[in-house]
């Protein structure tokens, strides 16, 4: 819990950027925030100045106290016995409140914790006072002793606690009226540090009003003088009855399901909506409340995020020479940043668009000084390109990312797709045979299974290759299929948030088409897990969970996004593009499932056909697409026997 604590202290960082200060606020208010001293030394005088007042003080009532507040009747020698250790109670007592941290430690948002450490330290001077009265046979009544321990104490906690107490009376209840009005969900620990904080700092302009919290026991009750008005169902007429602007959901244990509930219910509101990241991320310290951030369209997902513990995986990339084919695009840099942490023998990035792999080797040098890293420009479609740069480096490992995947446009180049897909793959395949690399991995697409289009057409010929070349290499030649990533280059997601930026419309290609969705991340992981399963000759199928509907997908985007669909921002059903499905399969029905460790990896029994009779298409197919031909639909259809360009659903 201390952990968990630390972190949400730091809130005030962050809302400083958020909220702007209020324009208007009480004279005191204005007064402390303007002359409160910064230097920490000037705080650390005032504070000793006030420590040894404070000790003084509490040696006087010892006595004071003990005689029922009667001066006269405090004998003189004990007066003078008091006054005579008192500047040696005054020097440990500053002594031990130094090594205790009582000068470096924010008192502005003290708590419990801190109040004990303070009696902690007012006993150990009232136990060193004792022993050196003694020692200097300076005579006092026991009870002086007790005395002047309560005393010592009370003063420090008000010393202490003071400039606390009056922020919060002064300054962040100045003029509520011209605060942002907050709700917060969840009344738990982390609900309770963020009105903690935002009671306590000078610098945000935002004011709790309500608590909503699915705990029967504590609605109704208060914290911290803010009421518990209701559970998840009344959020919306809270937020209606103390006209919330913003809500905060503080619920980081919950599960993603529970997230993605309460995120729904919260969006009709039509407030602004921040999120607590995950429980498991502040008691690892990587992140802490400065970021509490927007609602992202991944926590509508309604899952919980996959993670592979790639360090039980991943010796097989340890001490490797790894190429990544297409390294500079979105999979494909995912894929070095993950293999980059795994102590590699040498890292080679590989593509054709220099500006992506310039990033990557930017973002990896600065991360991974002592990472050998080569990036080198050149086409999967230059046989010579592609063997010298095996020759050179002859690489262990393969992932080969390399692949032009936008589907319309393919459709209108298709020679191109094929070039680049499928004989780039089998150039690379065949370089990474001649010179023994040990394992090719293909990134393949779920538009592969029965396709539609040329663009999945060319990626189910890729897999063909690969088992082609798996039956004749001693290389391990594997494929990875899986559905589409949030937020990769050319995907749905940039394209929505780019129109809605814009002012809409959102374009839609059709009210009930549906996708596969995972991120970035959580797809390279799987890819990489996948990588250690080979034996050669596989499909890897990723369990990609439930469909979503990219009409959801885009109302909910333009709701997190502030407006409200088809009244600020107009949805536009463009009709299916060519050779775009209403629905994409993971594997085709002559396929089985065979599972893997991994339960969210499958292995798809792989397609018979007669390889030598598919390499000699292959060359004819080659002699085409370099000609040109228009018909090579035709051709493509005769040799993926799945491929029906003229079932474009409607």
């Amino acid at each position: 819990m201390g952990m968990v604590e630390g972190g949400l202290l730091q809130i005030r960082t962050i809302m400083g950027s958020w909220h702007r200060r209020p324009e208007k606020s009480n004279t005191m208010g204005i007064f402390i925030q303007k002359y409160l001293p910064k230097n920490k030394r000037v705080r650390m005088m005032i504070l000793m100045i006030a420590d040894t007042l404070a000790v003084c003080m509490a040696s006087f009532l010892g006595l004071f106290v003990r005689f029922d507040m009667n001066i006269s009747r405090i004998p003189a020698e004990y007066s003078q016995a008091a006054i005579n250790y008192l500047p040696y109670y005054v020097v440990i007592t500053l002594i031990i409140f130094f090594l205790f941290r009582m000068y470096s430690t924010m008192w502005s948002v003290a708590g419990i914790r801190e109040v004990i450490h303070i009696i902690g330290a007012c006993g150990l001077a009232s136990l060193v006072q004792v022993a050196g009265m003694m020692l200097l046979e300076c005579k006092v009544p026991r009870s002086f002793f007790l005395i002047c321990f309560a005393a010592l104490c009370a003063e420090e906690v008000i010393i202490r606690l003071s400039h606390r107490v009056v922020l919060t009376m002064l300054v962040s209840n100045g003029d509520k009226r011209t605060a942002k009005k907050i709700m917060i969900v969840g009344a738990g620990t982390s609900g309770s540090m963020i009105l903690k904080e935002m009671t306590t700092s000078r610098l945000v302009h935002g004011c709790v009003v309500c608590f909503a919290d699915d705990d029967k026991n504590k609605i109704g009750k208060f914290l911290n003088g803010v009421p518990i008005a209701g559970n998840r169902e009344a959020i919306p007429r809270l937020a209606e009855e103390y006209r919330v602007d913003e809500i905060y959901i503080a619920m980081p244990s919950a599960t993603a399901k529970q997230r993605k509930e309460i995120i729904e219910i919260c969006r009709g509101t039509g407030c602004s909506i921040k999120i607590l990241p995950g429980i498991y991320q502040l008691i690892n310290g990587e992140v802490s409340i400065s970021k509490l951030r927007d609602v992202e369209i991944e926590d509508l997902l309604g899952r919980e995020p996959i993670r592979v513990n790639l360090d039980e995986i991943m010796d097989y990339v340890s001490g490797k020479v790894i190429l990544v084919t297409g390294g500079g695009g979105s999979i494909g840099s995912e894929l070095c940043r993950q293999i980059a942490s795994h102590n590699p023998k040498q890292l080679i990035i590989f593509d054709i668009y220099e500006n992506n792999a310039y990033d990557i080797q930017l973002e990896l040098r600065e991360k991974y000084p002592e990472l050998n890293l080569e990036v080198l420009i050149g086409s999967v479609r230059n046989t010579h390109r592609m063997e010298s740069i095996f020759e050179k480096y002859r690489p262990d490992i393969v992932y080969h990312a390399a692949a032009h995947k936008h589907v319309p446009l393919m459709e209108d180049s298709p020679n191109e797709a094929i070039k680049n897909n499928v004989f780039g793959t089998y150039k690379t395949a065949k370089a990474a045979d001649k010179y023994g690399t040990k394992r090719f991995v293909l990134i393949s697409t779920d538009k592969a299974v029965n396709p539609t289009n040329i663009m999945g057409a060319s990626k189910r010929m890729c897999e063909m290759v690969i088992q082609m070349m798996n039956a004749k290499s001693k290389t391990d030649f594997v494929a990875v299929r899986f559905g589409n990533v949030l937020g990769s280059n050319g995907s749905v997601i940039p394209l929505f948030k780019r129109q809605i930026e814009q002012g809409g419309p959102v374009t839609v290609t059709h009210p009930d088409i549906i996708r596969y969705f995972m991120t970035i991340p959580e797809a390279v992981s799987l890819v990489l897990q996948a990588g250690a399963y080979a034996k050669g000759g596989e499909i890897f199928v990723l369990d990609m969970g439930e469909p979503v509907k990219i009409l959801d997908l885009a109302k909910n985007l333009i709701r997190l996004s502030g407006y409200t669909p088809d009244v600020d921002i107009p949805i536009v059903f463009t009709g299916l593009r060519p050779g775009e499905k209403l629905y994409e399969e993971l594997l085709m029905s002559e396929e089985g499932m065979q599972e893997t460790p991994n339960k969210l990896i499958h292995i798809g029994k792989p397609i018979e056909f007669d390889i030598w009779k598919f390499e000699k298409q292959l060359n004819k197919l080659y002699e085409l697409v370099n000609r040109d031909d228009d018909g090579i639909k035709e051709e493509i259809q005769f040799l993926v026997p799945t491929y029906h360009p003229k079932s474009n659903e409607l």
